[in-house]
């Protein structure tokens, strides 16, 4: 995966260009361990850093945290012709089955 990117993605959340797709949008309401704010989504992007890409497309596995520290993964790509971030999904990963969040456990 290009660097560039986690760039790209907090260029467009910073710009406020971010499409929530209706997957990402009931799994911010029915998120296990409390629902997930867009606000929250923007603090993980911007803090966060790409843990997993997706070689067959321009997408990436984001970690970060919001300003509370909760961690999120965020599925998130990035439209170049309309140069905005698309959320895929969210969701608070599980400690039970993540090391530090950042690898599957396994």
């Amino acid at each position: 995966m290009s660097d560039s990117l986690p760039v790209r993605l907090k260029a467009c959340f910073a710009a406020d260009r971010a499409l929530y797709t209706s997957h990402a949008r009931k799994e911010m309401r029915i998120e296990e361990f409390g629902p997930i704010s867009e606000q929250e989504v923007c603090e993980a992007i911007t803090s966060g850093e790409s843990i997993e890409d997706y070689s067959d497309d321009p997408s990436a596995l984001i970690l970060g945290y919001t300003r509370l520290r909760r961690p999120l993964h965020v599925v998130c790509a990035h439209s170049s012709e309309d140069d905005i971030a698309i959320v895929i999904t969210v969701y608070q990963p599980d400690p039970a089955r993540w090391v530090d969040y950042r690898r599957r456990q396994g």
